[in-house]
């Protein structure tokens, strides 16, 4: 969130001194800049029907979705956000690249930094906006909305607790390679779910905990490489995503395996 802004003017003629020591407490606290006045803009009730505005989805377009529009994952939020992917690796960096890309800085938690060392040196060498980090040794990131941050813990089946959670603009991404003794904890902890390609048996476990249909179920064991089911309460998204030539040069093509 934006800092208020104290709308005003300065002191006017004959203004008491108390009014102006208000003013100046305000812009010293960091609520605002003093400024001038401006009119105010109003428009009649009956005329807003002539607005047109394109508003959109703000965030990280991750694929398309079944009517090939884009699918936006909205990662940069202010108030903590959980999101589980139970995929592959590959969709986790398309994932971590495209929000770099927006601006954000993107933190990620691994025992496997051979993974991602192409990434950070594509990147600068961690300079713009993606890092990594051994497991258990992620700094606190100093997220902001200025500084948005993404956290992918990619520490296996068994991830631990982390010591860097999810807060105001920063998200947490934890990936799973496949369905573990961990993943119904963290799934039900999650506001957002990722599932992709499974066996039958982890499809009919995840349809129990995240309560999918029988026919979303069996889709799951049916999945194409770069298709995800994203689970969020009752909403269900297949998403296809489709990398840019850059992130097939960089990451190869789109793979459910490592």
């Amino acid at each position: 969130m934006t800092s208020p802004i104290v709308q005003g003017s300065g002191q006017a003629p004959g203004a008491p001194a108390a009014a102006s020591d208000t003013r100046r407490g305000r812009f010293l606290s960091g609520l605002g800049l003093l400024g001038p006045r401006h009119g105010r803009h109003g428009l009649p009730a009956d005329e807003v029907d002539m607005l047109a505005v394109p508003i959109g989805d703000d965030g990280v377009v991750v694929g398309v979705d079944a009517e090939g529009q884009p699918a936006v994952l909205g990662v940069n939020r202010p108030t903590p956000y959980d999101m589980v992917l139970i995929g592959g690796l590959w969709t986790a960096q398309v994932i971590a690249l495209r929000t770099a890309a927006t601006g954000a800085r993107v933190a990620v938690e691994t025992g496997r930094p051979q993974a991602w060392v192409q990434m950070v040196h594509a990147m600068g060498g961690g300079q713009n906006g993606l890092a990594v980090y051994d497991v258990g040794h992620v700094p606190p990131q100093g997220a902001s909305a200025g500084t948005p941050v993404l956290v992918v813990r990619d520490c296996g089946m068994r991830p631990p607790r982390g010591r860097v959670v999810a807060g105001p603009w920063q998200s947490v991404l934890t990936l799973l390679p496949y369905l573990s003794p961990a993943a119904p904890r963290l799934v039900r902890q999650a506001r957002l779910t990722g599932i992709q390609r499974v066996s039958p048996d982890e499809a009919a476990e995840l349809g129990r905990i995240t309560g999918l249909s029988r026919t979303v179920v069996e889709s799951l064991p049916t999945l194409a490489d770069g298709m995800t089911l994203w689970c969020a309460g009752r909403d269900r998204q297949y998403v296809l995503t489709h990398p840019t030539d850059a992130e097939i040069g960089l990451l190869g093509h789109p793979r459910r395996m490592d």
